[in-house]
Order: structure tokens, then sequence, then C-alpha cells
């Protein structure tokens, strides 16, 4: 099976093992995934906002460890 080409790098200063920063990666690839959905909830009345603060700051969280 080929390996597929990861498509991040650890922001400088990042220290993990490959397989962590691997695993950590795909979380935060589901977060971002929220991040789109969030936004297109938002468009509607009913969302709350304390949602979209959440969101932002797991965003937040992600550049401080990758780099896309």
């Amino acid at each position: 099976m080929t390996r597929k080409q990861q498509q991040w790098q650890l922001q400088r200063g990042v220290k993990m093992s490959e397989e962590v920063a691997s695993e950590v990666a795909k979380m935060a690839c589901a977060l971002k995934s929220l991040a789109v959905f969030t936004t297109l909830v938002l468009e509607q009345d009913d969302c709350p906002q304390d949602l979209q603060e959440m969101v932002d700051e797991g965003l937040a969280s992600i550049d401080k460890l990758f780099i896309w």
C-alpha cells in the first residue's frame, strides 16, 4: 500500500513523534471540517454563539501546531 503524502508540517519548535503528529493532524482536519459545517449552520438564527467560539478556539490551537 502506498503511503499518502501529508498535507501539513509541524510549526517550528513543535516536537512530537510522526505517529502522534499524524493522529493529531487527523483530529485537526476533522475540526476544520466542523468549522466549515458550523459556518453553514451559523447562517441560521438558532445557532448558539458559544459553538462558533469553541470552533474558533480549536482552529487557533491547530494553527499553533501545524502549517497547512
